[in-house]
Parts: C-alpha cells; structure tokens; sequence
C-alpha cells in the first residue's frame, strides 16, 4: 500500500526547533488525525511536509524514497495537495473557474462534480458570495481534482461554527474512500477523531501520544487530556 512516512522530522524556525522528531505513517485511504493544543507545531509540520518550508532533521517518504530535497513544486507532482489555513480561493471567479484551475476539462469538472453535487447548483456563482462552509467545500473539490495521493489538511474549520463544518466531515472521509491518505489537522478534536483511522498529539512541539487508533483516544477522555497537556 503506498504511503507518506516521516521518520524522526524536527522542523525550526528563528532560534529553535518548534516541533521535534516526529513519527508517522499515512497510508492511502486512511485519515489520520493530527491534534493537539494551538502553537504545538502542527501547521509547521504540515509547510514541512508539502515543502512550504525545510525541515532541519529527519527524513520524508514516499513508498520508502526520500522527498527530503525536492521542491514544493515536485512534491505536489508527487501527489501531496495541502489545504493551508483560511479559504484559499479565489473570490472573483466562479465556483466553475476555482475548479477548472485544477481540474482543466469540462470532462474532469463533471468528474468531480460528482463528488461534490452541492457544488453544482452553484457553479455559476461568483465564489465571493458563497457561505464559509460552501468555500471551503470549494477548496476541498479543487484539492480533489488534482488527484492527489495525499491530502494535506490544516485547520479546514478555522471560523467556521462545528455545525457547518460537519457538513464537510463525509466529504472528507469520502476523498479518503476514494483512495487518498488525508492528514487532518483539526481544532474540533472529538470531530477530527470521530472520522480518522489513526490519530496522534502534538503538544509543546512533540508527540504526546504517537500514531494509534483514534478510537483509543476518542474513547478515552483523560488520556486525551493528558496527552494535550503533554503527560
């Protein structure tokens, strides 16, 4: 089964290192979630991985070869698509040209259509006028269409009320269904953990808890506190 493995990653910025040796494996398919208090490193960890920015130890992996070196750009030729924080679209187009960015055809468009029918009553829409949930459903389907194998998510729900972004949690494990291997980094911790195969915690720039059923820290509530607090 193919799959992003990072093996003892620290990443720093300014004087130090803000998350350090870092474990994980995320395997097509699956979600795992990423969690833990704000200011733990996660998104730092997430710009590492896509090639935002470098990291300064360890070694990144796709299907056991070192990415460590390569650009953002040839990462994303690789397959890894990263959704960073807030709703990077492009306000002044259309639902319909946010996606043919990625999605190219008019082939490739009713493709992904079908995997986000809410989108199509509002294709024609300028992208302004959509609700926050219906933005980020935007940014979601244009990750989509480019076909990802590994799907970088960072903080999807950031102003928006739990309620809405529930509507976007199927859509998620959906992409998953698919076959592409979603890391989620998430504010909503029980939501986050209530549709993730694995789920890890990072607090105070390290792994609290390392990569394990999110089933176990989804059932278990003073283990889940105690690994924010960095027990």
């Amino acid at each position: 089964m193919s799959e992003l493995q990072l093996n003892g990653v620290t990443v720093s910025r300014g004087a130090g290192p803000v998350v350090s040796d870092v474990e994980l494996v995320l395997r097509r398919g699956e979600i795992l979630a990423l969690v833990g208090p704000n200011g733990a490193g996660k998104t730092s960890l997430l710009e590492s991985v896509s090639g935002v920015i470098g990291h300064s130890a360890g070694d990144i992996r796709i299907d056991g070869e070192s990415i460590a070196k390569w650009k953002r750009v040839q990462r994303s030729r690789a397959g890894i698509a990263h959704i960073e924080q807030g709703r990077a679209i492009f306000p002044s187009l259309t639902v319909r040209e946010n996606l043919l960015l990625t999605a190219r055809t008019d082939a490739a468009l009713q493709e992904v259509l079908q995997s986000f029918p809410e989108l199509e009553k509002r294709i024609d829409n300028q992208s302004a006028l959509l609700s926050g949930g219906e933005q980020q459903m935007v940014v979601l389907a244009r990750a989509f269409a480019s076909k990802p194998r590994f799907l970088l998510i960072d903080e999807m729900s950031l102003g928006l009320a739990p309620v809405v972004f529930m509507r976007l949690l199927p859509v998620i494990q959906q992409i998953a269904e698919s076959g592409v291997g979603v890391l989620l980094v998430e504010q909503f911790t029980h939501l986050a953990l209530g549709i993730a195969t694995d789920a890890m915690v990072v607090s105070s720039g390290r792994v609290s808890h390392p990569q394990g059923p999110a089933r176990v820290l989804a059932d278990d509530e003073a283990l889940l506190r105690r690994s924010y607090l960095g027990g």
